[in-house]
């Protein structure tokens, strides 16, 4: 009978160790499930705010205008263009005040057109140039000025105002340019 005792101590001392043994499992499972949550990346709020902020608030307002035909400034004159142009504007109150002016813009995009050659806008280049170029004239008889980087380079200093003389510069609005963008519907040249 003392071999009894012995052996019913040796299943307590194994029960007390396996026991041990699984809470330190738990406890190391807890603690890697505590770890893997406090560092995983979170989504950043600051991405949610981007995508809200790049939505627009309503949709744009698209204002087609008529096509203009215009003579190229190629040699012999005997090259025209058809353009069909599309304004993408901020919101239909501006378009409203981008249709008070279109006398001034029309003509404008005429002088911008009649100064291209057919090589210039057969290539995507030139057209990207040419639609940069309405819309800053489509955006000055509104106020605003759009920077001309290549033509302030090329003016010739005969050009430029005389000492004393102030330069007229036109003011600078400090709101967002209500075109966007100059879109084309239709390009033919011939």
């Amino acid at each position: 009978m003392s071999d009894a005792p012995a052996e019913g101590a040796k299943p307590a001392k194994s029960k007390k160790l396996m026991v041990i043994v699984l809470a330190a499992v738990v406890l190391l499972a807890a603690a890697g499930g505590g770890a893997w949550f406090m560092l995983k990346p979170k989504p950043d709020d600051g991405d949610a705010e981007v995508v809200k902020a790049k939505a627009p608030a309503a949709p744009p307002t698209y204002l087609p205008l008529e096509s203009v035909v215009v003579n190229l400034a190629d040699p012999g004159g005997d090259r025209f263009v058809q353009i069909g142009i599309t304004l993408e504007i901020a919101d239909a109150k501006s378009g409203e005040m981008v249709k008070s002016f279109m006398p001034a813009i029309r003509s404008g995009i005429l002088m911008v057109v009649s100064q291209r050659t057919t090589q210039e806008l057969l290539q995507l280049e030139g057209k990207e140039k040419l639609a940069a170029d309405i819309k800053r004239e489509v955006s000055r008889p509104l106020g605003f000025e759009i920077a001309e980087e290549a033509e302030a380079e090329e003016q010739p200093a005969a050009k430029k105002p005389a000492k004393g003389k102030a330069e007229k510069k036109p003011k600078k609005k400090t709101e967002a340019n209500p075109v966007q963008r100059v879109l084309f519907s239709s390009f033919i040249v011939q």
